[in-house]
């Protein structure tokens, strides 16, 4: 299992910054190879189950999520349901003037056939990606 830890400093109150993450429907505006989040239904437990399109490696992947942790302005766990592997963990601590947030992230990469160089340069793809998602919410939250 592939796993990525990245973190950022955002200028805004945690509240504002959790409330557009929590929303499964924001998220395709930052990531993207998310294209799409849909059948979004809010849990009981204050978090959602969704069915996503991904783009990976040129391939439309679809897959269903859902919040198995869920702690308001503090935490999200997403674990996936079908589709690629993952699970997805969200923290929120507050700093001084905003939100220091950390996204973590394990993965199954599901391309084994392809061997060690592909996956390599997957993992590498994947990192990427989470500092644009990171960034992304950053210039969203600050603006």
């Amino acid at each position: 299992m592939a796993t990525s830890l990245k973190s950022i400093s955002i200028n805004a109150p945690v509240e504002k910054v959790f409330a557009f993450v929590e929303n499964p429907a924001n998220i395709p505006d930052l990531w993207p190879s998310l294209l799409e989040a849909k059948n979004i239904v809010m849990m009981e437990n204050g978090g959602y189950q969704y069915d996503w399109i991904f783009k990976m490696a040129g391939m439309k992947v679809e897959g269903s999520t859902k919040t198995v942790e869920y702690v308001k302005n503090e935490k999200i766990v997403d674990q996936t349901l079908k589709g690629v592997d993952s699970k997805f963990t969200w923290t929120f601590k507050p700093e001084q003037e905003g939100t220091h947030v950390t996204l973590g992230v394990e993965y199954t990469i599901p391309m084994p056939v392809l061997g060690r160089l592909a996956e390599s340069v997957f993992v590498r793809q994947n990192e990427k990606e989470g500092e644009i998602l990171l960034q992304n919410l950053k210039e969203r939250m600050e603006s």
